[in-house]
């Protein structure tokens, strides 16, 4: 099957195939063009293989990366692990389609962008109404001029769930909105300003308005939220010669209709003229389609996707913005409740240790000078966290467990009892921990906890699964979705499931070659009759 220009259609990988994900495998697959489906769920891939015969599975993101015959990687994952899949993906000379929003750090969005740049590889985020025929109307229209200067633009998407703990209601729902008005305005927001509520989780914002304002003196504000008794996506675009609703809740005939309303001057005062709507034809197509087919174009032709990288970032940048304000709220509300004058920065321990407002750590626990423990973390009583290690957010570590100095523990970790983390150990994001061989959920077993011990300056990939009662060897590399289900040597560079040696790693992160010298940095090493690799002394 051939596109336009008679060259082959590029085949994918999607990674992540749950909620959205599937909806992508679907459209790739029925562009011709998907060869691979990546899963962490092994039952999951079966019901693919039965739906989808011909396309290959697999549960290691090494066989995605390692494949010859992929061109683009599609990222359908948790947002926490899109900048490290997407930057390995780019590394390994594959284009990328990543699902909103593009990362959590700017810093990261901005090297991705230009490790992309490096390499002549696309780079496309996943704002799917940019794509939807009505929008794509509705974007030509302003460009025009036909609706006359922009004077403002609303949007309120609005529903009763889905619910989510991973992220709040702003990053949920509002990053589609954001680059909608961001192309619609044409410029960047001066400033950014958002309020919201808390009802069902006291540190998780169920509702927000955001507000900005734009150079040109344009205005916009979102409202989002899932405590609403019925669904609404509408964006309302009000310009001085014509007004545009946006209703994706409608018939497709009315999604979009134009109000040709006016203000006339009498006497010095305005005075509204109303007009009837006027309904705009548009071919009817689905949005998802169009996205990824333009994804599979742009592979092509090399040109440029209409939401890239950059694109991508200016949304982040946005939501950057919008829950630093919300934070600020916040603080300022619980500081009213706090005695004046106290120049404690919330936080801020007296070891130089930081432990945000939003994180909850048990009686009896001990955390180690300068290091951080960020939003929504959990540590349970009894446990010991080295000096200078940094938690991400929505990391959960004990009861009674154990860190080391200089570890870092990336989002969406558990670390659970029986588990032991050495000096400078890395869990990526979303690595998996298990302390039961075998759990039953009306059984109690906390006396079967096998324990697992990481020695250290190892490195434990994302999503990888680590399986109770192994011991991971110091300067260890897990690769990344690699299942883990025994121990593993020093230096050995593991990859798949279950994980097989494939090399081994140099204390500096890179493989060694069959000489066992490191290419980056020299050092040398010695493989011992046991299969063990151990530095050479210079």
């Amino acid at each position: 099957m051939n596109n336009q220009n008679s060259q082959p259609i590029p085949q994918v990988a999607v990674i992540g195939s749950g909620y959205w994900g599937k909806n992508l495998v679907r459209n790739f697959h029925n562009l011709g063009s998907l060869k691979l489906i990546c899963d962490k769920n092994e039952t999951v891939l079966k019901e693919f293989k039965k739906n989808y015969p011909g396309v290959e599975t697999c549960m290691a993101i090494s066989d995605v990366l390692g494949s010859g015959t992929i061109e683009g990687v599609v990222i359908a994952t948790p947002a926490e692990t899109h900048y490290y899949l997407a930057r390995e993906a780019l590394l390994a000379g594959k284009h990328v389609y990543v699902e909103k929003p593009l990362v959590l750090d700017e810093s990261q969005g901005r090297e991705l962008i230009k490790l992309a740049d490096e390499h002549g590889l696309t780079l496309m985020v996943g704002h799917l109404l940019q794509y939807h025929p009505i929008f794509v109307r509705l974007r030509d229209m302003a460009a025009s001029g036909e609706l006359g200067r922009i004077n403002y633009i609303y949007s309120h998407r609005l529903n009763l769930g889905k619910i989510r703990r991973e992220e709040n209601i702003l990053w949920s729902f509002a990053p589609h909105d954001i680059s909608m008005i961001l192309t619609l305005a044409g410029e960047i927001p001066e400033r950014v300003t958002a309020t919201g509520g808390n009802y069902l989780h006291k540190k998780i914002a169920d509702v927000t308005t955001t507000h900005l304002d734009f150079p040109s003196g344009l205005k916009a504000h979102i409202f989002v939220s899932w405590l609403h008794p019925f669904k609404e996506q509408k964006l309302v675009v009000v310009g001085d010669k014509k007004m545009a609703v946006f209703d994706d809740t409608l018939a497709w005939e009315d999604k979009l209709l134009l109000y040709p309303h006016e203000i006339r001057w009498e006497q010095g005062m305005p005075i509204p003229s109303r007009a009837e709507p006027e309904r705009v034809n548009i071919p009817q197509a689905e949005p998802l389609k169009a996205e990824c087919a333009h994804f599979l174009e742009c592979i092509s032709t090399g040109q440029t996707p209409r939401t890239d990288g950059r694109e991508g970032l200016a949304v982040l940048e946005v939501l950057n913005r919008a829950q630093g304000s919300l934070d600020e709220g916040a603080k300022s509300r619980d500081q009213g409740i706090r005695s004046r004058g106290s120049d404690e920065t919330p936080g801020r321990k007296d070891n130089g240790s930081f432990i945000h407002d939003t994180a909850v750590v048990d009686d009896n626990v001990q955390v180690g000078a300068g290091t951080r423990i960020w939003h929504f973390s959990h540590v349970l009583k009894n446990s010991r966290i080295g000096e200078n290690c940094t938690i991400g957010k929505y990391v959960e570590i004990g009861p009674e467990v154990v860190i080391g100095k200089g570890c870092k523990i990336q989002n969406n970790v558990s670390v659970f009892k029986g588990i032991t983390l050495e000096d400078y150990v890395f869990c990526a994001p979303s690595v998996v921990f298990t302390n039961i061989f075998n759990p039953r959920a009306a059984i109690r077993k906390m006396d079967h906890i096998r324990p697992t011990l990481v020695r250290s300056h190892s490195t434990l990939g994302a999503n990888c699964t680590i399986v109770c009662g192994v011991t991971i060897g110091r300067y260890a590399f897990i690769g990344a979705g690699a299942v883990v289900t025994r121990d593993v040597p020093d230096h050995a560079l593991m990859v798949g499931n279950p994980a097989r040696r494939v090399g081994y790693v140099c204390a500096c992160g890179e493989k060694l070659a069959e000489d066992f010298v490191c290419g980056s940095c020299a050092a040398k090493y010695r493989l011992d009759d046991e299969g063990s690799v151990h530095a050479v002394e210079a």
